[in-house]
């Protein structure tokens, strides 16, 4: 595929730039893909699909980089310089830069916006007396990680707690003036405009638990929510917990933070 405009020069080196973006955005895309497709049907664990998702966290930024600069120059031709089969070229360039676009987005998504990602995968807003799983605890029966806060690892529910209040000082009880049964059928809202599986909510007990899936790996972290009445205030505490993985990326404490906002 030559270019017949009046740049041949110029057309000979976007077809060669953009074919080369789509070749090499395609097999980037593909094998973040792969990835997370390969833990779906159980080809391998999820520690696999993160050690391939690593191999591209340090060339996929500067691809997309110049995938985009490649895309960029191609519509130029299209627009600017009447080179033959621009159109064409436009297309390869861009769906390359795509491809390259989703192997840079899979990784970072896993990192959550509002949380810098500290090494632990148990937040709660109370880390001397955490909320207790009741509904969940029979789906967690064979989980890795254990609802017994501080339990898993090298540390203790002390050196736990002083990580996350490090971390993430905002985590806190929430407060309201209104009583507990509106903010009780507020948090079922949230929970449910979240996207999250509803597991209990019982009112009585003023307890809510629900399960998040994340979407590539397929990881399932579970919340539980107790809203109580303390004097004259409404008291909110809440719970974030991964059934796999030493660290979640800053996940819990974003999805927290998420709930909180829509409150």
């Amino acid at each position: 595929m030559v270019a017949n405009g009046s740049n041949p020069a110029i057309g000979r080196f976007l077809n060669i730039a953009t074919i080369l973006v789509l070749i090499v955005g395609l097999c980037f895309g593909l094998y973040a893909l792969a990835s997370s497709l390969g833990v779906w049907i159980g080809l391998w664990d999820f520690r696999q699909g993160f050690s391939m998702l690593r191999i591209l966290s340090t060339p996929a930024p500067w691809l997309l980089g110049l995938s985009v600069v490649v895309t960029v120059a191609a519509f130029i031709g299209a627009t600017a310089l009447s080179l033959g089969n621009s159109t064409r070229l436009a297309s390869f360039a861009l769906v390359g830069t795509i491809a390259v676009g989703l192997a840079y987005y899979i990784p970072t998504s896993y990192r959550s916006a509002g949380a810098p990602g500290a090494p632990i995968h148990d937040i709660t807003t109370d880390t001397y007396n955490p909320p207790a799983y009741v509904a969940i605890a029979p789906l967690r029966a064979d989980a890795p990680n254990s609802m017994v806060y501080g339990e898993d690892g090298n540390r203790t529910a002390e050196g736990l707690r002083e990580i996350q209040l490090r971390a993430y000082p905002d985590i806190v009880p929430q407060r309201f003036d209104e009583p507990v049964e509106e903010i009780f059928n507020r948090t079922l809202a949230a929970v449910e405009a979240l996207g999250w599986e509803l597991v209990d909510a019982n009112l009585a007990e003023g307890r809510i638990e629900a399960t998040d899936t994340t979407f590539w790996f397929r990881f399932k972290d579970d919340v539980v929510i107790y809203i109580t009445r303390e004097g004259n205030e409404t008291v909110l505490n809440a719970r974030s917990l991964s059934r796999v993985g030493g660290s979640d990326f800053g996940k819990n404490a974003g999805r927290l933070m998420d709930l909180f906002a829509l409150l």
